[in-house]
């Protein structure tokens, strides 16, 4: 196996050169530049990544910390992170997974030991006890996400208040005046994470302006939240003639209930779901849908990330506009 000392003796200079010329960080001509490069290539040789993580204080790695707890949708979060972790080969660089809810710990832990370059955090609360902590980091850090206080951080996400006025304002068009939220399950909106807050203020403020009668009511995954919700809605809102679904791991279950019970759609019921667009194609009836653009989000997260690695300064809060996209599942409501 080749070593420095070799690339360095084919090429006619020092070591110390070779060094510079893989790492940048002193300006060396284009012919001697062109010699060294030229018998790394003949000699096959490949840097220790350690040695080169120590010549550039860089670890080329990235962390991106996705707490995977009992109540999120794994599927579309591997959508997530499939996008950082092919951004981030992009640019050269691993992705460490941190998929516990360790708080503050896991972050401390991997920024403490130097073990990467910065940090990417996911599932983000309205008051979320890692921000603070960020702060006291070297390692710079984006979120995928918005809280309630974005002041002075790099933050990147789908806009869902945004999305929400656009799922109202396409049923609005259809002709449906009566329209009912399903939002994740409580524990979301209980331990605040934001996106579905957002959704949530988004929806409501959205049928006000629009002049739309509209309830909204968290879903428990599975078969008996599914039955519970659409019970309440029913009870709550009698006539409903669409519904608006923020929540992925209740389509499947939801569109078999209303199967079951021999309510089609949409000619009984229209949808808008929100959610990846490959699970509004592959559902029994094509859903229109807003899209989750888990790869522009992650694709923006890193791009960001190696900005503040690069000394660029952060763009404050980013949020991607809504796309909505019209299938089989809206239709106008039926005359009664």
């Amino acid at each position: 196996m080749a070593t420095i000392s070799d690339v360095a003796r084919a090429a006619g200079v020092s070591m110390s050169t070779v060094s510079y010329v893989l790492s940048g960080r002193r300006p060396i001509s284009a012919e001697t530049s062109a010699r060294v490069r030229a018998a790394i290539a003949d000699l096959g040789y490949h840097p220790h990544a350690g040695a080169r993580a120590l010549a550039s204080s860089r670890t080329s790695v990235l962390a991106l910390v996705v707490p995977l707890r009992a109540d999120v949708n794994v599927p579309v979060i591997m959508q997530f992170v499939t996008a950082v972790v092919t951004a981030a080969r992009a640019v050269n660089h691993d992705v460490l997974l941190l998929t516990k809810d360790e708080g503050t710990a896991g972050l401390e832990r991997v920024a403490g030991a130097t073990m990467v370059d910065a940090l990417i955090l996911m599932d983000v609360e309205g008051d979320d006890v890692r921000i603070p902590a960020l702060g006291g980091l070297k390692q710079p850090s984006v979120l995928i996400g918005l809280p309630d206080d974005a002041a002075g951080i790099a933050c990147v996400d789908l806009d869902f208040a945004a999305t929400a006025r656009e799922c109202l304002a396409h049923l609005a068009g259809h002709g449906h005046r009566r329209v009912a939220l399903v939002g994740p399950s409580p524990a979301v909106y209980e331990r605040g994470t934001t996106y579905a807050g957002r959704f949530l203020g988004g929806f409501t403020k959205a049928a006000e302006e629009l002049g739309l009668e509209a309830v909204a009511h968290s879903c428990e995954p599975g078969t008996t939240g599914v039955r519970d919700c659409l019970a309440w809605i029913d009870t709550e809102q009698p006539g409903t003639t669409a519904l608006v679904v923020h929540n992925e791991e209740a389509l499947g279950p939801l569109l078999e209930e209303l199967r079951a019970r021999g309510r089609r759609i949409p000619d009984d019921l229209s949808i808008v779901a929100v959610c990846p667009r490959d699970v509004a194609v592959a559902s029994p009836v094509a859903l229109t849908s807003a899209d989750i653009p888990a790869h522009e989000v992650g694709t923006l997260a890193v791009q960001t990330a190696m900005d503040l690695l690069d000394g660029r300064p952060a763009p404050g809060a980013r949020l991607l506009p809504p796309t909505l996209v019209e299938r089989d599942s809206c239709a106008a409501p039926r005359r009664p």
